[in-house]
């Protein structure tokens, strides 16, 4: 574990520094408090900090507070280091946001035990964080194909429908399902359906633009967000989708068998975005029309009768 040294007396300075390494801690040594305040503001910052509370620059105290005022679920432990012993003085240091105190000169047994304290705290607080993004991509995440579930591809196309608005940029949806999905599990079982699913979220994954968005609607349907795409630009997204998916066979294990995808998009530039979902049921209609003339291509919705590919 790193710990953060911010102590303008190079005698206590030195032991405090030797007395951690000892210990087996990595060791980053400040002189005064501000320096203290912009190394924990690096993104790689110690977890762990011992203060003094005179310093030049900032005082520990002052440390303490703008550490507490900083955004961000991570914790930092603050271990403030006094020759002010008062129970006055303690109540105000505690009052800043330090966790712990220790009495200048230090014992090293106490020194020991509170260093170990705040270690278990940061080790818990990690885990706690860990604990939850995971919960969270457990909520928003599909958890066969590891893509945005039904509810937060709605949120994403929610949040660009906004974005879209305000500055008056185009937006497309596509709809894509796979063709003839239903045989696949019938024929080769679920076990290769869920296969067949994850190649499918993989590949086309591998071929949107970095800011488009690819969500999980249901079954074998797949949502995808393309913001600042009008339908020219949605076309030739989709148009090299359906290639992937149907250019390689998919491996399931013994055999491989042909994949292909059926996809209906549908953009504001030709509907507005007044109503996310019936932009998204055009798409979805755009869809059944590419189901019903022969499959394994995409179609836009249009005003006109529908346009193919």
């Amino acid at each position: 574990m790193r710990i953060l040294i911010a102590e303008d007396d190079p005698i206590s300075c030195r032991v405090l520094e030797s007395t951690l390494k000892k210990w087996g801690y990595e060791v980053e040594v400040t002189r005064d408090g501000q320096e203290a305040w912009e190394k924990l503001q690096a993104p790689d910052a110690p977890r762990l900090a011992v203060v003094d509370w005179m310093m030049p620059g900032l005082a520990g105290p002052d440390v303490c507070k703008n550490v507490r005022a900083m955004p961000g679920g991570e914790y930092f432990y603050m271990l403030l280091l006094t020759a002010k012993g008062t129970k006055e003085n303690i109540v105000e240091g505690l009052d800043a946001g330090a966790d712990d105190y220790i009495i200048k000169p230090f014992d090293p047994r106490e020194l020991k035990v509170r260093i170990r304290c705040g270690q278990r705290i940061v080790d818990l607080q990690s885990e706690l964080i860990k604990a939850r993004d995971e919960l969270k991509i457990q909520a928003t995440h599909d958890a066969l194909t590891g893509v945005l579930n039904r509810a937060a591809i709605f949120e994403v196309l929610q949040r660009e429908q906004a974005r879209s608005i305000r500055k008056g940029l185009p937006l497309t949806v596509i709809m894509a399902d796979l063709d003839h999905f239903k045989a696949v599990n019938d024929t080769h079982g679920h076990g290769a359906g869920d296969i067949v699913l994850k190649e499918a979220t993989r590949r086309m994954s591998e071929h949107i633009r970095k800011y488009d968005t690819l969500g999980r609607y249901g079954g074998e349907e797949f949502l995808m967000v393309l913001p600042d795409g009008d339908g020219e630009v949605g076309m030739g997204q989709a148009e090299r989708i359906c290639r992937c998916i149907a250019e390689k066979p998919f491996d399931i294990g013994n055999q491989k068998i042909p994949v292909t995808l059926s996809m209906g998009l549908a953009s504001s530039d030709v509907f507005g975005l007044d109503d996310i979902n019936e932009l998204v049921k055009l798409a979805d209609q755009a869809l059944y029309q590419a189901k019903e003339t022969g499959r394994n291509k995409a179609v836009a919705a249009s005003p006109e009768p529908a346009c193919q590919v």
